[in-house]
């Protein structure tokens, strides 16, 4: 038997097909349906890496009792949150207004026309805790629709007016007081364990990138301190890289074990940006910044890409042990026997030091997470890690939701153009081009969906957010290559959404306003949890776009919806790190450090320009693996936004021309320029990309030309020519 849902394109969805539920998909067809029974809407939200939504839906879902109840006093819809996050966001808000917390699986109960009027989250097949059995709630909700019409009708036309004015009601704007609000963000950071907040506990990309703009100490510190506890924690996945959804624990020791691509993306950028402003002489930390950042481009290299390019939403929280049997986290811990079978005595008893695994255990069931202690011998350790890999990959491994979202992907593009520029890795440039070429075949030409499946986009429509991180990610990657068909692309998704999002006082809506049937009110967020708001995104992308194109209405399009986020900043400056760090680089401007273009014209090369973009090139080695660097231009010569400079790299014998692939000056831009700057690098005479390149030589070996506003600086064909013009002040 399958229901309405053997269509769908999400694979949340399709999971959900089979069910006895009669469920419908989100669309006029269900909402039609429910009128023309006169019957309310059962409407179950989820994504297919969440633990309880699994758990709901083989103790109620898969229930022919609990269905035929359903089928007989509902008409069922089922919504993936990550392929409609507008349906999402609208139905949270109600919960969170009648229950005072949120989460999923999220279930609301709705009048045919959409109309909330009773709302949870899981419900158990039995009364347990407290809460009622998902059975009692059906029953009570068909009575009061049968019998107490009138209150439900008169309790759900009270939530839409308070849920609809919360959405209207934004924080004010403000004027940002810069010092206080890097100090409330401080008053939730966790001295002892790293952080922010109390358990559980979740990575904080955001904050933390807004933390590492300005360079002050004590920013730098906690945001260091936070990722250094993050990598050593179980909430990283220490065997096969990238991390986890949070922690349970205030000490990032036990995960929720789900690993989704948008963490992974937002994370490689934090920790690429933190190892840049790492000082030189901190070596350690370095390195573990830097491992960390060849672990998470190693788990989507492996784990996360798809066919044809692009990047999977998540793997799964859930496995089967050698049993059958369904756990949580099973397939990433370990026992000192495990380890011992896997590894032999020596290496065992070594390894579970290093790992903190004990006979206790600091999971469950005597099992242990991996937690890095000390600084273990580096290469007796990735000895031991190939060998945990090979181990681990003869479990049942977690299922993976193959579903691409533009958003994520687009967040991913943009860490790992950066990466790969920081880290002179072009095979990590080519990973990005061919997720953007999987990535914009969402756009229809005047449209950009949000999802596709097997490469085909299903019909939900992109959100600002999507619009927003796809374009920033397509115009990194245009800077990085010097393709002006990217920076095109990026240029066509923000003349959409500023068509389609506009919002009227110069912010953003979250959701387009035409979509057929859509939610009772319009989405609209400026905080950034788990994701940056769409307006954040849209800002940043902006004002990037902005600098590559010289588009002064781009830039001002940009200030006037960054100027509709600062209550939010003002007021909780945790949840809206992507707009703090707008604002704390809109200071170091009124200071005389406005962003800047810096342009790398580099000497002609044969076959410049031979491949389309996204077409794939050879890769010889592992994404994940580092790649033997020339001595001159190794990760600890070449200097950095932290950097001392206690020496001159820049005599022109000394600098390498390229370092694995990438221009050795482009690297050095990349790696010092303060927040803000826009970098292109591409060969004398590239095209497309305003007068950036007119008239502008490369000499022998690449020169720099920085520019701040209307001021140009000296061009520079040295790396420390490079540093004095990226921040000389204008």
């Amino acid at each position: 038997m399958t229901n309405h849902l053997a269509s769908a394109t999400s694979p949340y969805l399709l999971q959900h097909a089979g069910n006895p539920i009669d469920w419908w998909p989100w669309g006029e067809d269900a909402f039609e349906q429910a009128r023309r029974r006169d019957v309310p809407i059962l409407l179950s939200v989820g994504y297919a890496a969440c633990h309880w939504c699994h758990v709901m839906a083989h103790e109620s879902f898969e229930d022919p009792d609990v269905a035929a109840l359903v089928n007989e006093h509902f008409v069922a819809i089922k919504v993936d949150r990550e392929e409609r996050p507008d349906v999402d966001a609208v139905y949270m808000k109600t919960t969170q207004a009648l229950t005072g917390s949120g989460g999923w699986p999220m279930t609301v109960f709705l009048t045919p026309d959409g109309d909330p009027f009773f709302a949870g989250t899981y419900y158990p097949p039995q009364p347990a805790g407290g809460m009622p059995s998902f059975t009692q709630v059906l029953t009570a909700l068909a009575d009061a629709w049968a019998t107490r019409r009138d209150e439900v009708l008169a309790s759900a036309a009270t939530i839409v007016a308070h849920v609809a004015d919360e959405f209207n009601a934004l924080p004010a704007p403000a004027t940002i007081d810069l010092p206080t609000v890097l100090a409330k963000a401080s008053a939730d950071f966790d001295a002892v364990h790293g952080g922010f907040g109390r358990a559980p506990k979740f990575p904080t990309p955001g904050l933390i990138d807004a933390l590492l703009v300005t360079g002050e100490p004590a920013s730098v510190d906690a945001a260091q301190r936070t990722l250094e506890a993050m990598l050593r924690g179980g909430i990283h996945d220490q065997v096969g890289g990238g991390f986890h959804r949070y922690s349970v624990d205030a000490g990032w020791v036990v995960p929720h074990f789900e690993k989704m691509l948008y963490d992974n993306a937002l994370l490689l950028g934090s920790y690429t940006r933190a190892w840049c402003r790492t000082a030189d002489h901190d070596h350690g930390l370095r390195v573990l910044f830097e491992r960390a950042v060849r672990g998470v481009v190693r788990f989507l290299a492996d784990d996360l890409q798809i066919e044809g390019g692009g990047f999977a939403s998540s793997l799964d929280a859930d496995s089967c042990d050698i049993r059958g049997m369904v756990h949580e986290g099973i397939y990433y811990v370990w026992s000192p026997e495990l380890l011992v079978d896997a590894l032999g005595e020596s290496d065992a008893e070594w390894a579970a030091g290093v790992f903190h695994v004990t006979e206790v255990g600091t999971f469950e069931h005597g099992l242990s997470t991996l937690q890095l202690r000390g600084t273990p011998d580096w290469a007796r350790l990735d000895g031991v890690l190939d060998r945990l890999r090979e181990v681990r990959s003869t479990r049942f491994a977690p299922a993976r939701d193959d579903k691409l979202v533009a958003a994520w992907n687009g967040f991913a593009i943009d860490a790992l153009v950066n990466a790969a520029m920081v880290f002179g890795e072009p095979d990590w440039l080519t990973l990005a081009e061919r997720a953007a070429g999987a990535t914009w075949a969402l756009w229809t030409g005047d449209e950009l969906r949000r999802t596709a499946i097997d490469g085909v986009p299903g019909d939900a429509p992109g959100m600002a957010e999507d619009y927003g991180a796809l374009a920033l990610g397509l115009a990194r990657l245009a800077g990085a290559t010097g393709s002006s068909v990217w920076l095109d692309r990026a240029v066509s998704l923000l003349n959409g959404a500023l068509a389609r999002f506009d919002a009227g006082d110069g912010g953003f809506f979250d959701a387009p306003a035409t979509d057929g049937l859509r939610p009772f009110a319009r989405a609209r967020d400026t905080s950034d949890n788990p994701t940056p708001s769409g307006t954040a995104c849209l800002v940043t992308v902006l004002r990037l776009v902005a600098l590559l194109a010289d588009r002064a209405d781009f830039a001002d399009r940009a200030d006037a919806a960054a100027r509709t986020v600062h209550g939010m900043v003002e007021a909780a400056p945790r949840f809206a790190g992507w707009a703090l760090a707008d604002a704390l680089i809109a200071d170091q401007g009124r200071g005389g450090l406005t962003p800047a273009v810096a342009v790398i014209v580099t000497p002609p090369q044969s076959g410049q320009g031979d491949s389309e973009p996204g077409e794939p090139s050879s890769e010889s080695r592992h994404p994940g693996e580092r790649r033997d660097l020339p001595t001159d231009a190794s990760s600890e010569s070449l200097p950095t936004e932290a950097s001392s400079e206690s020496r001159d790299p820049g005599e022109r014998r000394d600098l390498p021309t390229e370092v694995g692939g990438v221009s050795a000056l482009a690297q050095a831009a990349w790696r010092m320029a303060p927040s803000g700057t826009a970098i292109v690098a591409g060969p004398e005479g590239t095209r497309g990309f305003a007068q950036h390149f007119d008239d502008r030589p490369a000499g022998a070996g690449g020169i720099a030309y920085v520019c701040r506003g209307t001021v140009c600086f000296a061009p520079a064909s040295t790396i420390k020519g490079l540093r004095t013009a990226l921040w000389q002040r204008a």
